[in-house]
């Protein structure tokens, strides 16, 4: 794979969210060609990227018109709702998929990495089945017991995610996967309720020709199954950060191919818990723009790229925290930001979404501080001054 590249790439994300976003900057800033991909005009990457192109991307047409139309040397997918197996097409005539068309099929696809981890490659995850109807899921309920934790498949920043306590919340629970669920699929899993002291992401760099390292483990708060904040380094013992690394290690191996990967752990008291990974940059992630010498989106283009990464160093704790809409507008103002921005070490990225939906993450605020919490309350209360109206 990459050796000796040249410069510039063409470049194809298919999807054009604010990680993409992050990831055109990074690859523009090394003189490469990107082109954003994604449903909808004036998606964030798109007002970055050199070219842009709005298809559906559960179309396999409208993924091969593109694809013949700009020839890019890289796909990179980043989102989950893709016609997966037409990557794999693209991968037999000889383009190069992130981090291959096998293990973006299988991180789309929540079940699908899920049996990969557990029955496969014998990791402790968490007790899971899955349902394709209503009477499916009230018999793995019953197997699994209460409280659970129920999503669709394949989703997105928590969308669909649920806790259910009793029987009683089933349904309702059901209906909520299906209408968060991204793509054609009616299928969700159930597993068991983790009761963790913390929950971490830990981005895993794997690369084409050198061994695979590791950022400092993130920890992240979520609501309504989506990232709220998140923070670096997470306090844990070294013991548990070289079990986390070695299964992270394990995972991506067994995937292949190149670029980061965001592989969440449950951590409790007594375990270490394999819960899910996506084969790109992670929404916890975006702590490491502030925190890092290299943020999460530059370290996926060198990887992919196959350029050589440096020691990776965290300046001091840092956190960010996101910035949500409360309503539905095409017509957004953010106010109050010079006195978000007036604490020092703070920043903020704005997303430049076209529009609001309630707890759409419009954007995030960034700390950095002399201890983790204080890094936290810092990103926390700036990201509180923005006002959307």
């Amino acid at each position: 794979m990459p050796k000796n590249i040249q410069l510039p790439q063409k470049i194809m994300m298919l999807g054009s969210g604010e990680l993409g976003k992050e990831v055109v900057i990074a690859a523009q800033r090394l003189g490469n060609f990107v082109v954003a991909v994604d449903s909808y005009a004036n998606a964030p990457a798109m007002q970055v990227a050199d070219a842009s192109e709005v298809i559906s991307m559960l179309s396999g047409e409208d993924l091969a018109r593109i694809v013949d139309k700009y020839k890019p040397d890289f796909i990179v997918p980043e989102i989950e709702a893709i016609r997966t197996e037409k990557l794999a097409e693209f991968e037999e005539q000889g383009y190069t998929v992130i981090p291959t068309a096998a293990a973006t099929n299988f991180t789309m696809n929540r079940d699908r990495i899920r049996d990969l981890a557990a029955n496969q490659l014998g990791i402790r995850t968490a007790k899971y089945a899955y349902a394709s109807n209503l009477e499916e899921l009230n018999q793995a309920a019953a197997e699994i017991g209460f409280p659970n934790v129920i999503k669709p498949v394949m989703s997105s920043s928590g969308k669909g995610q649920s806790v259910v306590n009793n029987s009683t919340e089933l349904a309702q629970a059901w209906e909520y996967a299906i209408a968060g669920a991204r793509g054609d699929t009616q299928k969700i899993i159930i597993e068991e309720f983790i009761d963790f002291e913390i929950e971490i992401t830990l981005m895993t760099v794997k690369q084409w020709n050198d061994p695979t390292i590791f950022c400092p483990p993130i920890g992240h708060r979520q609501e309504r199954g989506d990232y709220q904040e998140s923070w670096q380094p997470a306090e844990i013992i070294d013991e548990k950060i070289k079990e986390a690394e070695a299964i992270a290690r394990k995972v991506t191996d067994a995937l292949g191919g190149a670029g980061i990967f965001g592989v969440e752990f449950f951590i409790t008291k007594d375990e270490v818990i394999f819960s899910e990974l996506s084969p790109r940059p992670h929404d916890t992630g975006m702590v490491t723009l502030i925190s890092q010498n290299l943020n999460e989106f530059e370290l996926h283009l060198r990887a992919i790229l196959g350029l050589p990464i440096p020691k990776i160093e965290v300046y001091a704790p840092s956190a960010s925290a996101v910035i949500l809409a409360s309503k539905n507008s095409d017509r957004i103002i953010f106010s109050n930001v010079a006195q978000a921005l007036a604490t020092p070490d703070v920043d903020l990225k704005i997303f430049g979404k076209p529009n609001s939906r309630p707890f759409r993450r419009m954007g995030v605020a960034l700390a950095r501080g002399i201890t983790t919490k204080e890094a936290r309350e810092k990103a926390k209360n700036a990201a509180k001054k923005i006002v959307i109206e």
